[in-house]
């Protein structure tokens, strides 16, 4: 069995190698029962990250990677290399390594044990632990809470970057996904659910980086607008899909 952990990179060169070599040795001492590889998912960089990501590679070519996708968008670049990997099942995880490296093994263990098809981390379960500024938390409960509204489903955390598929199951829902950005998380488990996977939510550790060493890719007035009309159209999507059901 091969498992791969995928890490999106746009333009990471603050943070890249520090975080890759944590993940690396973290990967190196847990002695995993499974073969696995870290891949490093590089899309539209125009900083020194590829670069690094090629450094890095060359230390442990056996469990370093790259897929290079030159146009920018975190969905795109997992969504084409998802396709194309031979892994049995998929990971990713943002760059910054927000979520704890020791809750990997929590989110591999109920697609190891066959008990699901998609695992993600939630921020929002009761036994998560999480440290981040009060705009970003109130940022976060509400696009949690109008997705539940808008497409009905009972997730409590729709965007941390945290996820596990098997490759069979994201292959059966690889057609309907179509964002290239970070709607992509949402799009995953919606379509997930559609399709009638199995999804396991797993509490996480979680703490905020990005503000010491590099900003967030996410504009929050913008981009929270261009997600809301994203859950309509999801919506209206999966309406279409029930009628030719």
């Amino acid at each position: 069995m091969l498992i791969e952990f995928c890490l999106p990179i746009f333009n990471e060169e603050k943070i890249l190698e520090e975080n890759a070599l944590r993940l690396l040795d973290f990967c190196q001492n847990k002695n995993f029962s499974f073969a696995w590889k870290i891949v490093f998912v590089v899309n539209g960089s125009t900083d020194g990250s590829l670069a690094i990501c090629r450094k890095l590679a060359a230390i442990s070519p056996e469990n370093l990677k790259i897929f290079i996708e030159k146009e920018k968008g975190k969905g795109l670049a997992i969504r084409k290399y998802w396709s194309a990997s031979n892994a049995d099942i998929l990971v990713f995880m943002d760059a910054d390594l927000a979520t704890s490296l020791e809750n990997i093994p929590d989110l591999l263990k109920p697609l190891l044990s066959g008990e699901s098809d998609l695992a993600v981390g939630s921020r929002l379960l009761a036994k998560s632990k999480i440290e981040r500024p009060l705009n970003r938390e109130i940022v976060s409960q509400t696009y949690n809470l109008l997705s539940r509204i808008i497409l009905g489903h009972k997730f409590s955390d729709m965007q941390c970057g945290f996820k596990a598929i098997k490759k069979d199951s994201f292959m059966k829902i690889a057609p309907l996904l179509e964002s290239n950005k970070w709607f992509f998380d949402t799009e995953l488990i919606v379509m997930s659910k559609f399709m009638g996977l199995r999804i396991k939510e797993i509490p996480v550790i979680w703490e905020e980086h990005r503000y010491e060493k590099s900003k967030s890719k996410v504009n929050v007035l913008k981009d929270g607008l261009i997600f809301l009309a994203d859950l309509f159209v999801l919506r209206r999507r999966i309406k279409g899909l029930n009628l030719k059901k």
